[in-house]
């Protein structure tokens, strides 16, 4: 073997060693976690802190625990008609806790009772209500957010076309607009429909008192413990978006 031979042997077997050494050096290498991948925004959770508006549309049903006359004998029979509350209030929300101020309209409804003959007592009853609120969001399962809550506040009532038997027909009777305290509870769902838009459906409870028509003292009734039952329907509008999760 002349010179030539031996030189690109050297050479190979240099260039052998040189391989097996880089490749053992970047087996000894530790190793580095991979950067994370970008999150996906792919789901909606109203976990959010901040102020919303509200508003809120829903059919009310009338309760009374009964009615009083000036001089007896006292109304039976006493019912209060269905009718209609739309709502505006705002908010804020911090975590589990929301608090609000709503406002509420509510359509006249009719109240009959019987003295003499039966539904010979009648009138309309309405209310305007001021409320403050507090709810809790008991978690959220499958983007769907259920609550309960309470609120404090006032009533303004209003009693027209007051016809009573006592006793002898008086009719068109007004009482006079007056303050009552008002109470609330609620309970509901929120759904996300958006990024700062939830759907609520839920039932509220609303007592407003007692108040009296006001007529002279023959005619004057006293309806006891005034309430009604209420399903409603509303959007809850977020100044802040709503966060994501996986």
């Amino acid at each position: 073997m002349g010179c030539k031979g031996y030189l690109r042997t050297f050479a190979v077997s240099g260039s052998a060693l040189a391989l097996s050494s880089a490749l053992a050096q970047a087996a000894d290498m530790p190793e580095y976690p991979l950067p994370p991948l970008p999150q996906t925004r792919s789901s909606l959770i109203d976990a959010n802190s901040g102020w919303y508006l509200r508003g809120d549309l829903g059919a009310h049903w009338g309760l009374i625990g009964g009615a009083e006359s000036a001089t007896p004998p006292n109304p039976v029979d006493n019912s209060l008609g269905t009718g209609m509350t739309a709502s505006l209030g705002a908010g804020i929300k911090s975590s589990w806790l929301r608090t609000d101020v709503t406002i509420d309209y509510a359509s006249p409804v009719k109240y009959q009772g019987t003295v003499a003959a039966a539904g010979d007592t009648t009138a309309k009853i309405q209310a305007i209500t001021a409320l403050l609120n507090g709810y809790i969001d008991l978690g959220t399962w499958y983007h769907i957010t259920p609550y309960i809550g309470g609120g404090v506040g006032a009533a303004y009532t209003r009693i027209s076309d007051y016809v009573g038997t006592a006793p002898a027909p008086i009719g068109g009777g007004s009482a006079p607009n007056r303050w009552n305290f008002a109470w609330a509870g609620m309970a509901g769902v929120a759904v996300p429909i958006s990024h700062n838009m939830m759907v609520d459906v839920g039932y509220r409870y609303l007592n407003i008192g007692n108040f009296s028509t006001g007529n002279d003292a023959f005619a004057a009734t006293t309806f006891k413990n005034v309430a009604a039952h209420e399903l409603r329907v509303g959007l809850r509008w977020s100044f802040d978006d709503l966060r994501y999760t996986r």
